[in-house]
């Protein structure tokens, strides 16, 4: 999918901090998922290392070769432009990778 490119900023860097510090203190298993969902089934380790309007993005180890880190990008279903909306597609995100796993996602609150 290639989106367009516009004038408008990207999300403030605290924001982005603010969201990675979530995912990977409270949702590391999610991370993990992720991962194994659209990256590499034998995901060992897992973090998101950055966000903006256009998709998020991870850093993964596998079993295989432990000690390299492999970057995904996974592009969101719209481009973004508030901060409520990434809530929003981390949790499509997570409930696509469940589906992908053949997993039963927990409910969102």
């Amino acid at each position: 999918m290639t989106l367009e490119p516009t004038s408008a900023p990207a999300f403030d860097p605290a924001i982005v901090s603010g969201v990675l510090h979530h995912m990977n203190d409270d949702h590391a298993a999610d991370n993990l998922l992720i991962a194994r969902a659209f990256g590499d089934r034998t995901v060992l380790t897992a973090r998101m290392t950055d966000l903006d309007r256009d998709g998020g993005d991870w850093v993964y180890a596998t079993s295989a070769e432990p000690e390299v880190e492999r970057t995904l990008r996974i592009a969101w279903s719209t481009r973004l432009s508030e901060r409520a909306e990434i809530r929003r597609e981390i949790v499509a995100l997570y409930d696509r990778a469940c589906a992908e796993l053949g997993i039963a996602p927990r409910p969102h609150d």
